[in-house]
């Protein structure tokens, strides 16, 4: 179980520190259903983990497995291919990286986080965690990782629980924060949003460009034996 966890740690902590759903959770603390938005939208995040890992686990209990409890060579070949797709998001995201003097855009949709019922700030927290293109090639990474380490059912349902609580981490801080401060937070998760728009890109890729070559040694490792 400990190679397990140290497997996934890089992707729930690329997950967990992911900063446009942290933005996301900041802007609907600071409206007027703040409290009971952000505890929907964490909700809504923990579902759409939660979802993910079903389909996926689902999925790979129908392949079979490399004999003598080897990984399967085909999970050393989707974590191959997560690897190289990683380090082309994180060249994208270096692009893209807004420069000196530039305003920084946050998607359109975020404009209208004020106006969210829990409902939809419960449906944005599962679009952000299971949808989120980024985010998801993190948790398909960190599921590869534990189908790849050949235990028991029951273990990889403990790994993922914690790959899931580790995920979400980074979303809850800021409404722990805002419940143990109040209005206080307003100004402390103001500024904490202003630097995680900012620092966005150079956070993504740095995050990408790490597990990504870590993935591909790995995949790469595995197909060799």
């Amino acid at each position: 179980m400990g190679d397990t966890l140290g497997q996934i740690l890089p992707s729930a902590v690329g997950v967990a520190i992911s900063p446009f759903p942290i933005v996301a959770v900041v802007l609907m603390l600071v409206t007027a259903r703040g409290r009971v938005n952000g505890l929907a939208f964490i909700l809504g995040w923990v579902v759409g983990l939660a979802l993910v890992g079903a389909v996926l686990f689902s999925v790979a209990s129908g392949v079979e497995s490399s004999e003598q409890g080897e990984p399967a060579p085909w999970a050393s070949v989707v974590v191959l291919v997560l690897g190289v797709l990683l380090l082309l998001i994180a060249l994208k995201q270096w692009r893209g990286r807004p420069q000196e003097g530039n305003e920084v855009k946050t998607p359109k949709w975020m404009e209208a986080l004020d106006q969210f019922s829990p409902i939809k700030a419960a449906g944005a927290g599962v679009v952000l965690s299971a949808v989120n293109p980024k985010n998801l090639l993190l948790v398909v990474a960190g599921a590869a990782a534990i189908v790849r380490m050949h235990v028991s059912v029951g273990q990889q349902v403990v790994a993922y629980v914690i790959f899931v609580l580790l995920a979400t981490i980074g979303v809850v801080a800021p409404v722990l924060i805002y419940f143990a401060m109040g209005d206080r937070s307003r100004a402390l998760l103001d500024r904490l949003k202003n630097w995680l728009a900012w620092h966005n890109a150079v956070i993504m890729t740095v995050l990408f460009l790490i597990i990504g070559v870590k993935l591909i040694g790995v995949g790469i490792s595995g197909l060799s034996r």
